[in-house]
């Protein structure tokens, strides 16, 4: 039984698409009422609404896909007209090698899932938490984008003439940037010394113009962490970065249930891997991994900086944990105490 059993009357599943929505009205039981197809656009989550209230009238639920992508407009559209919307995975298919596949049966499937859950999702809101979800992607890429061009700027070093070689291949990375974007071409200069320094000229150029634009992303992330949640960033070894992806993987207080639930959402619950006489856990791969690196980042500051923890890290190795056991278990410490931090904090205007 799942945890709508007795509390709804009727359950929509939605298959989203970029150019269309199909929707499933199934009862109580999982029988299917009734299908349509509208167009992605504001008429269509009109007539989706009418839909329901058609053939769906009384205690319902939305099951939508993709409620951070194709689903988003679809997913605000609902909340602000009171509906209960829960966020669905893509529904598993049958596994056998003939399984159907189309929009219909996606949809019910989509519904027949939430029917099924122990627990369902609640979409993460958007404001100002989707305001920093943009902004850390917008500067992931341009950090992605200047180690892609680091990498090439290095490799045009290598193969560059002797002579501009030699100019440039000691120093570091930042001191390799700096002179190869002050870099110029002459007349008594070949035709390949003159080519690779304009490659290497607009590859350095790249890069700095790269890191200024991770940079103020950063700047105006800042801002916003420290509107929004500054007693995270109060706390020992968490930054804007990681603080921003807490906050986005969180989202609001309420929907995540409990403080295991946010564990297991940041892979760091405990997997039980004991077998004969030895009691032991392993590490989960599972859960969202962008927050887990956020949670690694911050154990990691706390063993280099942090009195307590090095001294906690310290008692537990003596009793024979290894080092990948410990940050186990410091990071299933400081999702439980970042959790109690959020739930406790008051909410946004």
């Amino acid at each position: 039984m799942g945890v709508l059993d007795g509390r709804i009357d009727f359950v929509l599943g939605i298959d989203t698409h970029r150019d269309s929505y199909t929707a499933a009205a199934l009862d109580a039981g999982g029988g299917t009422r009734h299908i349509a197809t509208v167009a992605s656009d504001a008429f269509g989550h009109r007539k989706l609404l009418a839909f329901a209230d058609e053939h769906a009238k009384g205690r319902r639920v939305w099951a939508v896909e993709g409620v951070g992508s194709y689903g988003a407009g679809l997913t605000v559209f609902l909340l602000e007209h009171g509906e209960q919307v829960a966020e669905v995975d893509r529904p598993k298919r049958p596994l056998r090698r003939n399984g159907a596949k189309s929009d219909e049966l996606d949809a019910v499937r989509a519904a027949r899932e939430a029917l099924a859950c122990d627990h369902l999702a609640q979409p993460r809101r958007r404001g100002r938490r989707e305001a920093i979800r943009v902004l850390l992607a917008a500067r992931e890429g341009a950090v992605r984008a200047r180690t892609q061009a680091i990498a090439q700027l290095k490799a045009l070093i290598v193969s560059a003439p002797q002579g501009l070689r030699d100019q440039l291949r000691g120093g570091t990375t930042d001191e390799q940037v700096s002179r190869a974007a002050r870099l110029r071409t002459g007349p008594a200069q070949s035709q390949e010394h003159r080519a690779t320094i304009c490659a290497l000229r607009a590859t350095a150029r790249r890069v700095l113009t790269l890191a200024a634009e991770a940079d103020d992303h950063e700047s105006q992330l800042e801002l916003l962490v420290r509107e929004h949640a500054p007693q995270l960033l109060a706390q020992p070894g968490i930054g804007t970065i990681s603080a921003a992806q807490i906050l986005c993987a969180w989202s609001h207080r309420g929907r995540i249930r409990s403080e295991a639930a946010f564990a297991s959402l940041a892979g760091v619950s405990p997997i039980p891997a004991s077998s004969g006489t030895i009691v032991r856990y392993r590490v989960n791969r599972g859960g969202d991994r962008q927050l887990n690196r956020a949670l690694h980042t911050i154990v990691l500051s706390r063993l280099s900086h942090d009195a307590e923890t090095r001294a906690y890290a310290q008692r537990r190795s003596a009793e024979g944990k290894t080092a990948r056991e410990i940050k186990r278990c410091l990071k299933r410490h400081l999702a439980r105490s970042i959790f109690r931090l959020l739930e406790s904090m008051p909410e946004a205007t």
